[in-house]
């Protein structure tokens, strides 16, 4: 594939993402975020931001195509998938699609532009690499003995899925 094409390629789903950001919020289906999942030249789900019609806070456009690719392929895998999305992920949304393994993404608005709107992640930016018991949600580190037999029971499942 040439860089000219790729580049095509990249702004033809990216189109599709931001179109879906635009349809669902002006159905007042959540703010103005959609996301394409794409797999070997072609889509394997879609999503767009369902937060305020599904009472679901996790329900961002990332969160909701990565979901729905998933199921489509029947796996938690989308290694080789590239993440088309309106805008920057978030940190959920970023670490969302790390852990489904997403290979490449692309996206449109940035997290400057986002929080110009409203979505500032900014706080959310800052906390992150915080030690637990120094971030603002109040946090209890409590050992359990049980707790940690759980993952011993883990450690030597033999037929575990390791992800």
């Amino acid at each position: 594939m040439t860089r000219d094409s790729a580049a095509d390629l990249d702004r033809h789903f990216m189109l599709r993402a931001v179109a879906l950001s635009k349809e669902r919020m002006e159905a007042n289906l959540g703010g103005p975020f959609g996301a394409v999942i794409v797999r070997d030249g072609a889509i394997l789900a879609e999503g767009w931001n369902e937060v305020t019609s599904s009472l679901d806070p996790t329900a961002h456009a990332e969160v909701v195509a990565i979901r729905r690719a998933c199921e489509a392929v029947g796996s938690f895998s989308l290694q080789g998938a590239t993440l088309y999305t309106s805008c920057e992920p978030c940190p959920m949304c970023l670490a969302a699609a790390y852990w489904a393994r997403v290979s490449r993404l692309v996206y449109a608005n940035t997290r400057d532009e986002a929080a110009s709107i409203g979505f500032d992640d900014a706080f959310l930016y800052d906390e992150m690499p915080k030690a637990p018991l120094a971030r603002n949600l109040a946090s209890a580190h409590l050992p359990l003995e049980e707790a940690r037999a759980v993952f011993e029971l883990w450690r030597n499942k033999p037929d575990k899925i390791p992800y």
